[in-house]
């Protein structure tokens, strides 16, 4: 068999764990073959020592049956192998051409319009529809991840590693890559896709090595496995894709939005006279095209943005101008977007990101001094009913977690802590099946305790699953409110697109 990659026994120990325990992954030339895992089962790890991040304990690698020693990235890249990053790698205001050949052209000015030229034509050639001379802050993230790609062919990488390449794409976004994936193979490329979303690993990969806990467990044909089937095989247990739920029971509003005004990043009002009310006892879900003001919404409700007209308010207390801290305190929890920009300081541990909302009041402290024993309990408490694993345990930096292990700690964080009003952006994103089963019913659970959750997602089934009520949002107008037993994905996906519930009739 001609393998394009062979990474064979490979082990890698960090303090407190072991990532990679005597895994052996092989790879075929021209094929795409995923690797599945659960948040923190290995699959980084495995794909940053075949790049060069990390060395292997023990086990080698071959390409093309060739045994290689790969001791950083520029090794890798000599053997053809590119990666794309979970996080890209881009300076936001240098152009696409800057990024691509910074630190691979000896004489950057003299190289450049050449340099602009080749990206041109590897553009056009792979249907990535890049233009060399834009800036990245001016781009979208799916088209920054275009640039991560092009990255790769510049330096003709035959090999091509995707670590959770759709984490951060809108549906259109991810249909696309998937399409230059399909494309890239045809050119003769191997892709290696990191990834724990089954529908994508069923609309793409040829086969698909699973990984459980730092060891490999099966490798499957995608074609003739089934979901389920390699959802049992990544977490060791038969997983429910359809949340548990009972009926809603509504009680007194706990989030009143009356005519709320907000402006946008451009001085443009993202949201329009936007009310809608939450109540204790229901999951109210909001549905809209990325960009369609639910940023901007939920920013203003937490106080990450001004409010230009309008009133927020949270039982009964009226919270339209009140700091980030008295809105804590008022009884709004948050579990943001962006996991790394405003859900954690990542310089921090897991047991300061734990407390950093509360650290100042009992039981945490008194009369300044924090209570380390308490805080200890706590910060555990929550590692172990939401399974968020790190080598250091409570000690362990936020940014050397996995991202889906970051999710898991601020989702553990915000739920224990009891919130009144319980707002989640893309609570699911980056998880594994197993994460989003268990992340589900703690949600579920919160609004059974007679609390409220604003959900937002950009995922219409996970929206369907778990909402009592959908708000349906377009260009920053609340289009209707329904109750989800009451409609379904195209009725909603109407007014996503502006389309009102009265003209579909």
């Amino acid at each position: 068999m001609d393998y394009a990659i062979e990474m064979l026994h490979i082990r890698k120990e960090f303090p407190g764990i072991v990532a990679n325990d005597d895994i052996t992954l092989q790879v075929k030339k021209s094929e795409i073959h995923a690797i599945l895992g659960e948040n923190g089962a290995g699959k980084s790890t495995l794909m940053s020592i075949l790049f060069g991040l990390y060395k292997a304990d023990k086990g080698e690698i071959r390409i093309n049956g060739n045994k290689v020693e790969i001791n950083n990235p520029n090794d890798a890249t000599a053997h053809k192998i590119g990666m794309v990053h979970q996080h890209f790698q881009l300076i936001e205001n240098y152009t696409v051409t800057e990024n691509i050949i910074l630190g691979k052209e000896g004489s950057f000015i003299l190289n450049k319009k050449d340099a602009s030229q080749r990206i041109k034509d590897l553009s056009d050639k792979y249907g990535l529809n890049i233009d060399p001379d834009s800036v990245i802050e001016d781009i979208t993230v799916g088209m920054q991840q275009r640039v991560e790609i092009l990255k790769m062919l510049y330096v003709d990488a035959d090999i091509l590693i995707f670590d959770e390449p759709t984490a951060v794409l809108t549906p259109q976004e991810i249909d696309d890559l998937l399409d230059i994936m399909r494309g890239l193979i045809k050119e003769g490329k191997s892709i290696l896709l990191i990834t724990h979303k089954l529908d994508e690993i069923k609309a793409v990969a040829d086969r698909c090595t699973v990984i459980r806990r730092g060891k490999m467990i099966d490798v499957v044909d995608v074609a003739s496995t089934s979901q389920s089937e390699m959802a049992s095989l990544m977490v060791g247990r038969p997983v429910n894709f359809k949340v548990d739920k009972a009926k809603s029971n509504p009680q007194e509003p706990i989030l009143e939005i009356k005519n709320l005004n907000v402006l946008n990043s451009k001085k443009l009002l993202g949201v329009k006279d936007f009310s809608l009310t939450v109540r204790a006892g229901e999951i109210v879900g909001i549905a809209g095209v990325d960009g369609n003001g639910q940023s901007e919404l939920i920013e203003a409700i937490t106080g990450l943005k001004k409010i230009e007209s309008g009133k927020v308010f949270v039982c009964s207390k009226d919270i339209t101008h009140l700091p980030i801290r008295d809105r804590n305190e008022a009884g709004v929890g948050h579990v943001p977007e962006d996991r790394q920009k405003h859900g954690l300081v990542l310089q921090y541990s897991l047991k300061d990101n734990f407390v950093i909302k509360d650290y100042y009041h009992k039981p945490f402290s008194k009369n300044g001094i924090l209570n380390q024993p308490v805080i200890k309990e706590y910060g555990q408490k929550i590692i172990d009913t939401f399974d968020v694993r790190s080598g250091e345990g409570l000690n362990s930096l936020a940014g050397k977690l996995s991202g889906g292990n970051q999710q898991k700690a601020i989702v553990g964080r915000e739920i224990i802590g009891n919130p009144k009003l319980l707002i989640v952006v893309q609570p699911t994103r980056g998880l594994d099946v197993g994460a989003i089963e268990f992340i589900h019913k703690q949600i579920v659970d919160h609004r059974d305790a007679g609390n409220a959750v604003l959900l937002i997602s950009f995922e219409l089934d996970e929206i369907f699953n778990l909402s009592d009520r959908i708000a349906v949002i377009s260009d920053g107008k609340l289009m209707d409110v329904v109750n989800t037993s009451d409609t379904d994905e195209r009725a909603v996906g109407l007014m996503m697109a502006g389309v009102s519930s009265k003209e579909d009739k």
